[in-house]
Formats: structure tokens, C-alpha cells, sequence
């Protein structure tokens, strides 16, 4: 069986448009106001593990008559990229102010806002007005989600600002939040950012500091034409002081090499002792970093070296999120933009207490030596270059990876497509959804497969695991729990002869963004809203 399917899927992306073993501690968590059950970054903490600790989340809920929704907010129209952050009762999530004319300056600006986490009240929006031109305007509203860490909160602006605010005077009475600093990327460091029309513009999403670093990641790009990257020598990853926003230093290892920009937001970990700053970057390699110094630690291609990229077509992939931490392991799989459509992805577990260059496979030419990284290709078999297995490969497994030939032969629902996604690994299991719709669970050991589900709906957005329940929100707006269970019959329920979701419910517009549960309650986003879901008390 090739992998391949008849076109039975509801697509609504083309309408839709139109119309961090963890350090110890982070100081978030030091916060005398900031709540254990919090949820003060993306992925909840520096594992970047969408994992809650907490129990018994709602299973059932309705936006129509308002059952178990708390509250709701109108975020404008396009929240595609942005998953809600919780800290010290205040919820911050990305919105946008356009409204279908970019001609109106007055509706063409990405928002940053913040609700009051009891009831929903609005209490400050940060507006940041769009770039000009069509490719950089990142219309689809702010689409970073912030870190916040004690008074102190960071985000990356629609312009490519890393921007420090002192949330201190709003939270204690209101008053404005202050600048503590901001810093152009674009002015500073040379960066050319580029929006992609279809998405998801998923800027950096800050993860919690380290000895007052954080790491940014700079959404360098390609030109309008995927031809070339207009400024090689600009930084993909830069270290800010956390207090001051100075530069400390940074990289641009992908150089030339990006095949359309880099979205995945850093992991900054202590692994085995030592720290690392693991960044998935635009030109499919994954790269450690020593925290302090900014020296490369290990870096892995996470494409097959007979890959070849063109726009579209393909199997040479990048990353649209944040690689995850799990028992010393990293997984992470790739993907590539909305507008590139489906393809073959792969989904890796890495060892990341490794050396140099860990890839599972190197590129040399007829005399066995290494060959330099090429953007679209790795091999020209004409020229004599092979492919042969690296001794010192870090790859503990992989699901997927396979292209031509190997990849067709495999049953579609058995092969790893392109995801947008991160995992989610608990317990031993590792829940990964692709863009196609597949939702599979694996063994965090091996990779051995479970299960796979088919939701007949592009997924963008990251699962959520919850006490003995798996969210998977997709573009149809249907928010799928499953069981958390191995057991394929335990998890899923069986309808019309096919096994699906145990329960499915429909909210009001198309999810882009992952959901995440905070201080019992479930912070779901759709294209215009933000609900907040939870039980009755």
C-alpha cells in the first residue's frame, strides 16, 4: 500500500485566511505570587513538555451555551500562532487588531494582551505596529508566546523586537507596564525576517532564562523568490542579558543554508551536568550550544542526506517547534509551512550527551572526506558523494525519515508526515501529531508505534497531556481527547468500524495554537477567541 489516501479530508486553511534533568528551579516558580500550577512559558517549563501536573481537567464543555466556559475574549481576526501563558493570575496571549484592510494603519498592528485570569477582563495591550511590505507584515497577528519570570516578562514583537517589561505596576495596581529594554533585531543585528502567507508565523517563544541569559531566536529568512538568503551573516540565535538586553553573543550557523526561516523556539537545559541551549534552526540542523560561551556542543541534520528540498515538494524539511526534553532524551520532528502542504517528515530521539557532529548519517565525497552542508542538497551522487553511517551518530531512534521508494512502500498511516508540532512524552510515551491529521503514540524508548489515529483535519498545534487525558485541537476546530493509554483499545473508541477520539468537541472557529491547562483551567484559542474552560465548583 502506498502512502497515499483518497481526498476525504476537511480542509479549511485557504477560506480560513481569507475570511529546561530540569534546572532545579526557575525563578517563575521563585515568584511568592506566582502559583505552582502556572503556566509561565510555552510548554509549561524548560522541558518544553506540554505536560500538566495537575489532575482531573474538563472533558466536556460547550462555547455556544457558555457550559464550563469561564470565560472567553476576543483576540481579532488570524490568532494563528500564539499559545496563552499563565503567571500570577494574569493570562497573556497574542491577538491582532486587523481587520482585513492592510491599507488602515489603525487595524494593522500585532497585539499582545493580557486578561485578568479570574474573569477574563482585559487590563493592557502592547501594540506593535506591523513592517511595511506585504512579506514582512506577519499579518497573522503577535505570535510568540511570552516568559514570564517573577516582574519581569519577554517577547518577541511582529518586528523582530526582543522586548524585557516590567509587569510589576499592573499587577500590583494596575499601572501600565514599564519598557525595561528593547532591542531591534532587524536595526542591530542586519536580521531579514519573512512572513510566510499561509503559515504559521511562529516567532520565538522565550524559554525560562539561565543565570540571567535568555536565547532568541531570530527568524533570519530566505528571500520573497526561496532563492537565497539575503543576509547569511546575520544571527539565527542570540543570548541577551536578561536585565539589560546586551548581547552576549551569538550564531549563525545556518548562513546561507536556511531553507525558509527558523521558527522552533530554544530548549535551555541542564543535561547530565552541563548546560546546553538546543536550538532546532532553519536549515534543518540541530544545534547545542554552551550557554555561557555561545561554543557549539553537538549539532545534528535531522534530514536524510539523499533529501532534496524545492518549495513544496520534496523531503528536506525544518522545524516549526521546540525541540523536547524527556529522561535525558530529545525529540523532536520536522516540518515545514502551511503553504508547502503535506510531505514526509521524521520524528527523532536524540541522545544529547554527545560531542560534535552526531548526525546518523554523513555526507563525503569519493575520497571519504566530509562534505560541506548544502542548502537544497546534502549528496551529488553524479560527483561521487555518498552517504555513509556516522560512528558517533546521537540517535537513539527514529520515526520516519524514509523518502522515494521506501517512503511510498510504507502504509500512509504507519509513516511520520511533516508536523508543526512538538510532542508531548509522558510516562514512557511519546503522543506526536503531523499535519496531515495523523495523531500516533509511540514508545519513548524505542519509537515502536501504539497507535495512530486519523482526525481528517490538518493538526498545527501541540498536544496536551493532562492526568490520564490527551487534548489534540486541529484546524476544523474540534478539540479530540483520547485516553492516555498504549492500548489502542483503551484509548480510542470504535464508530462505524474506525477507532477515533473518545470524545470530540467543536468550538467556534478553526485551532492553530496549543492548549494548555493552568491552575484548573483549560486555555484553548481559536482563530478569533481564547476561552477558558473549567469545571463548576
Amino acid at each position: 500500500m502506498t502512502a497515499t489516501r483518497t481526498p476525504h479530508r476537511r480542509c479549511h486553511l485557504f477560506h480560513n485566511i481569507l475570511g529546561f534533568v530540569v534546572l532545579a528551579m526557575f525563578t517563575a516558580l521563585d515568584s511568592p505570587w506566582c502559583r505552582a500550577d502556572d503556566w509561565p512559558s510555552l510548554g509549561r517549563d524548560a522541558t518544553r513538555n506540554p505536560v500538566s501536573l495537575e489532575k482531573n481537567p474538563p472533558r466536556q464543555w460547550d462555547d455556544k451555551s457558555g457550559k464550563h466556559i469561564k470565560w472567553s475574549a476576543e483576540l481579532g481576526l488570524g490568532a494563528y500562532g500564539t499559545t496563552p501563558v499563565v503567571a500570577g493570575g494574569l493570562v497573556w496571549v497574542g491577538a491582532n487588531s486587523w481587520t482585513g484592510d492592510n491599507d488602515d494603519p489603525k487595524t494593522n498592528a500585532a497585539l499582545l494582551r493580557c486578561f485578568r485570569e479570574s474573569d477574563g477582563e482585559l487590563l493592557y495591550e502592547y501594540v506593535s505596529p506591523r513592517l511595511p511590505g506585504e512579506r514582512r507584515t506577519f499579518w497573522q497577528g503577535l505570535s510568540c508566546s511570552p516568559l514570564v519570570e517573577g516582574d519581569l516578562l519577554w517577547f518577541v514583537t511582529n518586528r523582530q523586537e526582543t522586548v524585557c517589561l516590567d509587569i510589576g505596576p499592573l499587577r500590583k495596581n494596575g499601572a501600565a507596564p514599564r519598557v525595561v529594554w528593547k532591542v531591534d533585531m532587524i536595526e542591530k543585528l542586519g536580521v531579514h525576517p519573512r512572513a510566510l502567507l499561509m503559515g504559521p508565523n511562529r516567532l520565538c517563544s522565550i524559554g525560562p532564562s539561565y543565570q540571567g541569559r535568555i536565547y532568541v531566536t531570530t527568524s533570519n529568512a530566505v528571500n520573497d523568490a526561496q532563492t537565497r538568503v539575503p543576509a547569511p551573516d546575520a544571527p539565527s540565535l542570540v543570548c541577551f542579558d536578561n536585565a539589560t538586553g546586551k548581547i552576549l553573543w551569538t550564531d549563525n550557523s545556518p548562513g546561507e543554508n536556511i531553507l525558509v526561516s527558523g521558527f522552533s523556539s530554544p530548549l535551555v537545559a541542564e543535561i547530565a551536568g552541563r548546560g546546553q541551549v538546543i536550538a532546532a534552526q532553519g536549515d534543518g540542523w540541530i544545534r547545542s550550544f554552551d550557554p555561557l560561551t555561545g561554543k557549539l556542543i553537538w549539532k545534528f541534520d535531522v534530514n536524510p542526506k539523499l533529501s532534496r528540498y524545492a518549495y513544496g515538494r520534496g523531503a528536506r524539511n525544518y522545524f516549526l517547534a521546540p525541540p523536547v526534553l524527556y529522561k535525558n532524551r530529545i525529540y523532536i520532528a520536522s516540518g515545514a509551512g502551511a503553504e508547502e502542504g503535506e510531505g514526509p517528515g521524521r520524528l527523532v530521539c536524540i541522545d544529547p550527551t554527545k560531542q560534535g557532529e552526531v548526525s546518523s548519517e554523513l555526507a563525503v565525497d569519493p575520497e571519504g572526506k566530509a562534505v560541506p552542508p548544502r542548502r537544497t542538497y546534502a549528496v551529488d551522487p553524479k560527483n561521487g558523494e555518498k552517504v555513509v553511517p556516522n560512528p558517533n551518530s546521537a540517535l537513539v531512534w527514529e520515526f520516519g525519515g524514509k523518502i522515494g521508494q521506501d517512503y511510498d512502500k510504507h502504509k500512509f498511516e504507519d509513516q511520520m508526515h511533516r508536523s508543526m508540532a512538538s510532542v508531548a512524552v509522558h510516562d514512557g510515551l511519546v503522543v506526536v501529531p503531523s499535519f496531515t491529521g495523523l495523531v500516533h503514540c509511540l514508545d519513548a524508548e524505542t519509537g515502536r508505534q501504539h497507535w495512530v489515529c486519523d482526525l481528517l483535519a490538518s493538526i498545527w498545534a501541540s498536544p496536551l497531556i493532562v492526568d490520564d487525558k490527551i487534548f489534540i485541537a486541529d484546524e476544523d476546530g474540534i478539540v479530540s481527547i483520547f485516553h492516555f493509554s498504549k492500548d489502542p483499545a483503551q484509548a480510542m473508541k470504535q464508530k462505524d468500524g474506525e477507532s477515533v477520539a473518545r470524545a470530540a468537541i467543536e468550538m467556534d472557529n478553526g485551532i492553530y495554537t496549543s492548549p494548555i491547562y493552568a491552575n484548573s483551567t483549560l486555555y484553548i484559542t481559536t482563530r478569533s477567541r481564547l476561552y477558558a474552560i473549567a469545571k463548576e465548583r
